[in-house]
């Protein structure tokens, strides 16, 4: 691995955060002589953020553990025209209320990650309506407008995307690109920015905005982003049968947040400890080699350091305890109904569904499973030659199975 100069650097790529950058080590000496000033825009097109926005956060949480200081962007103006990177379609408007009540919603989402105030190193949070809502259309075309090319902008993967499906792509969305490279140009004058990051389908609007600020004022900016996170079966990070995961306590909560971790792929809880929690790369290594059941015990750590984060340790020993009252017997297991195998046998899922009267009759199991809406531990059951086996239930003897949303039994091994 590259020798990095800086802690935020070296850090980042320890953890898994670095995709690309625009000039590593410039960034890299920068970071190193003193305190970085780098921001991520979020658009509040709901009352919530998600765990699809969390690679995003944990970047100005890795900044701030680093010596640098954290911008958090939300998006109040470029909301009104809508971001087309990774849509096939335009998304609805919003009205200025719906806008103002998602922002305010969305400030609680980041207060577990991070410290906000007035010091060198404390997390900002800035709103671009402060800037674009005031804007003259033809002053903004001469000033910012004339650096951007017709040519370049359709070269763009998020104009392609919907220009090959022959979606339509209006021209209020087309000035997105515009809109965000103004917005780094604007935070370097007003706060000292130097530095965005974001996820890698960001990556031709970042260096839009790095060439932007080259081109008006002669500045050196820098561009950073995170891979793409998906799960080890090919899902895209954050997404389950249920809908998105959301960050929220309005939207998702703590608990299910908590077993949405618990439920992550084998082959992803490495990974996902250096991402998202804080544990010492030291302990995820030791963890990351568990196989089989005891895998299992490193899912809960997972699943209860990242609800520590978003919703403080008092909410994640909250979840991790009602889990194993649920899962062991006891508290709120005691409601459930049980099935009970033998350990070494694996009864089909359909079975156990219809055994636990969960489904009225075997034809009604048959089109849940269909449906999506038969899940092992919240994992969506999508065979209906599915069977609960021993890695299901792990070391702790227990698995949860669910219905539909309000139908859960417990699966004990005996």
């Amino acid at each position: 691995m590259t020798q990095f100069k800086s802690d935020f650097l070296r850090v980042m790529h320890e953890r898994g955060h670095v995709h690309q950058c625009t000039n590593m080590e410039a960034l890299d000496e920068q970071a190193a002589k003193g305190v970085v000033t780098g921001y991520i825009g979020f658009d509040p097109t709901a009352d919530s953020l998600h765990v699809g926005n969390m690679a995003g956060i944990m970047m100005l949480h890795r900044m701030q553990q680093t010596g640098h200081r954290p911008v958090v962007l939300i998006g109040g103006g470029t909301a009104k025209v809508g971001d087309p990177s990774g849509k096939d379609e335009s998304r609805q408007m919003m009205t200025d209320d719906k806008i103002a009540s998602n922002i305010a919603a969305i400030k609680e989402n980041f207060s577990g990650y991070l410290t906000f105030g007035n010091g060198p190193t404390d997390a900002v949070m800035v709103n671009n309506a402060d800037w674009l809502d005031g804007l003259g259309y033809i002053p903004f075309l001469r000033e910012v407008g004339r650096h951007f090319t017709i040519n370049r902008m359709l070269s763009f993967d998020s104009v392609k995307l919907r220009l090959d499906r022959e979606q339509p792509l209006t021209f209020l969305e087309f000035n997105y690109m515009i809109m965000q490279g103004y917005d780094f140009v604007e935070l370097n004058k007003r706060i000292g920015c130097t530095l965005q990051m974001g996820g890698s389908d960001q990556w031709g609007n970042i260096v839009n905005g790095v060439e932007l600020g080259r081109r008006m004022h002669d500045k050196e900016l820098f561009g950073l982003t995170t891979p793409l996170i998906t799960t080890a079966s090919g899902a895209k990070m954050g997404k389950t049968a249920a809908g998105a995961v959301w960050l929220g306590k309005n939207r998702l909560s703590p608990y299910d947040f908590w077993q949405f971790w618990r439920n992550t792929e084998d082959a992803d809880v490495g990974r996902f400890l250096k991402l998202f929690t804080d544990l010492p790369l030291d302990e995820i290594a030791r963890l990351e080699k568990l196989r089989d059941a005891e895998i299992n015990e490193a899912k809960k750590i997972l699943a209860f350091e990242a609800t520590k984060l978003a919703h403080g340790p008092d909410e994640a020993q909250r979840a991790a305890d009602t889990a194993k009252a649920t899962f062991e017997g006891g508290g709120a297991g005691d409601a459930l109904p049980v099935y009970e195998f033998p350990r070494g046998t694996t009864p089909l899922v359909i079975d156990v569904v219809v055994t636990l009267g969960l489904a009225a009759s075997r034809g009604e199991a048959k089109r849940l499973i269909e449906q999506g809406g038969v899940r092992l531990n919240d994992a969506p059951v999508t065979s209906l030659a599915a069977t609960v086996g021993a890695h299901d239930v792990g070391a702790d003897g227990a698995a949860r199975l669910s219905a539909g949303k309000k139908r859960h039994a417990v699966i004990k091994a005996v």
